[in-house]
């Protein structure tokens, strides 16, 4: 898969924008999915904890890891959320405040393709820096999954990134 095949799409519509990130794993989907879920393996590559019951409708609690707090200056640590598709080994969607994250695992003949779709308000702050951050997550995930993570996701830099998406973001 080359460089420009990892990036994700953005769709606008209006004020929403949709991103969408696919990647191939070579793992297992019911590992994956512990990758997804669990506190565990969330630590390593996603900046908030996924706290509350795992069924659809349950409420969720997302507190942001303290490094993270730290380093960033994050005024609210923890924002609400709510889980509203649990299909495991499948499908996983929930609410991160406003913003609605859709987790698709399909086996595949090598492990597991994953299809991540997120779709973020305009309104809501730089959507560019958004669709880089879920990129460096998902670089992150994957490293975790096969135990090589080189750089932790709060030590990532960004701005290749942030400007790769910048262009893909802006209205045409």
């Amino acid at each position: 898969m080359s460089d420009t095949d990892r990036l994700g799409t953005v769709t606008r519509d209006g004020d929403a924008v949709m991103l969408r990130f696919v990647r191939q794993l070579g793992h297992p989907p019911e590992r994956v999915w512990r990758a997804l879920t669990e506190s565990s393996d969330l630590r390593h590559w996603m900046p908030t904890d996924i706290v509350g019951e795992r069924r659809a409708g349950a409420s969720l609690e997302l507190p942001f890891w303290s490094p993270f707090v730290a380093k960033h200056g994050i005024p609210t640590p923890s924002l609400p959320g709510e889980i509203t598709v649990w299909e495991p080994p499948r499908v996983f969607e929930w609410m991160w405040d406003t913003d609605r994250l859709r987790w698709e695992i399909e086996p595949t003949p090598s492990g597991t393709q994953l299809t991540f779709t997120t779709w973020v308000s305009a309104k809501a702050g730089p959507v560019h820096r958004t669709a880089a951050g879920y990129h460096s997550c998902l670089d992150v995930l994957e490293e975790h999954l096969a135990d090589a993570v080189q750089v932790p996701l709060i030590d990532r830099a960004q701005d290749e990134l942030e400007a790769i998406y910048a262009e893909r973001v802006a209205p045409a």
